[in-house]
């Protein structure tokens, strides 16, 4: 048996009878009282998500979210305060919702340990990535439900074939908005959050003209770039640019160099990271002998997002929007 297994079967014995017994999505009994109120009239939800069948019979109370994507979703939700934990952030709040945030612990700066988890006595966990539950996460699915833990992961994110978006598209995104809304008890909330985001991609000026472009997410000696069928196409579709790599079918992928000297895009949208800043990479391509005679490297031709933004979630539609206007703003 695993140390971390043990760990779990330990932390079980010392966890409330009400968490252990529930069924997956139930309400723990020392849930605190919360001002974000679910739907008088809740209906359950019974979907496949990332093929792990899941049913949730009353809306989740103490929730931690893993990654900035699904801790974003949840307060544009108006679901702080359900909120008992949230880790992995991959960047600084959007100004919107910077003080909600800040009010939600911070457990772990990466995927928290099962020990963390279950410290704060959560009824559920919302996932960015499938990975955040394993054994060296939070734990797996299976047993976390036998826990009373209900789990979710962004669909945006599944892997299993047939629940991977191919390509991944603003409807996907909207529908992942609409399922947390009704997962949660806050339909009215969902609706109005894609509305929103609607009427910002229906705002967008997308590029007059044919502009090609690389995604430039990370990576020194061999870059990771944006490819066809993930959030930074789906992105840069919306703002109207064509993507160098979008016949590679994955959603991000590793090229060389050579490559992007021979696409010679017009713009260069680059990621900006804590660990790897949009900076760093101006710099990297501008020591670079080869990428220092792009184009866009020596017009300065730079587009940035966050990266907390390149994940499928609610910030997509507003980098597509940021993408058009600096690019409008670059001539």
């Amino acid at each position: 048996m695993s140390s971390r297994a043990t760990t779990v079967r330990l932390l079980v014995a010392t966890l409330p009878l009400a968490l252990l017994t529930g069924c997956a999505g139930s309400t723990s009994a020392a849930a605190p009282s919360v001002s974000a109120s679910p739907s008088a009239t809740f209906a359950p939800v019974s979907l496949d998500n990332c093929g792990t069948p899941i049913t949730v019979t009353a809306p989740p109370r103490r929730v931690v979210t893993i990654k900035s994507s699904t801790t974003e979703m949840l307060l544009a939700l108006g679901l702080g305060d359900r909120m008992v934990g949230r880790a992995f952030p991959d960047g600084p709040f959007p100004d919107a919702l910077a003080t909600a945030g800040a009010a939600v612990p911070l457990i772990s700066d990466k995927v928290p340990g099962s020990e963390a988890l279950l410290a704060v006595q959560p009824d559920f966990v919302y996932a960015g990535w499938e990975s955040n539950f394993s054994a060296d996460g939070v734990g797996d699915r299976a047993t976390l439900a036998t826990l009373g833990i209900g789990t979710y992961v962004s669909p945006a994110a599944c892997k299993e074939a047939g629940s991977k978006p191919d390509p991944l598209t603003f409807d996907t995104v909207f529908a992942e908005i609409r399922e947390v809304g009704a997962i949660f008890g806050v339909p009215e909330a969902a609706a109005h959050e894609v509305a929103a985001e609607q009427a910002t991609l229906a705002s967008v000026t997308k590029a007059p003209k044919r502009t090609t472009a690389l995604w430039y997410s990370s990576g020194s000696d061999s870059p990771y770039v944006g490819a066809g069928i993930g959030a930074p196409q789906m992105i840069m579709d919306a703002a109207g640019l064509t993507n160098v790599f979008a016949s590679v079918h994955d959603t991000w992928t590793s090229v060389g160099w050579e490559d992007v000297v021979a696409a010679d895009p017009d713009v260069i949208v680059l990621v900006d990271a804590s660990w790897n800043t949009a900076a760093h990479k101006i710099a990297t391509l501008e020591a670079n002998p080869a990428t220092a005679q792009l184009t866009a490297v020596k017009e300065h031709r730079y587009l940035t997002v966050p990266f907390a933004a390149t994940e499928a979630g609610v910030r997509n539609a507003e980098a597509a929007a940021s993408l058009s206007s600096q690019l409008t703003a670059l001539g």
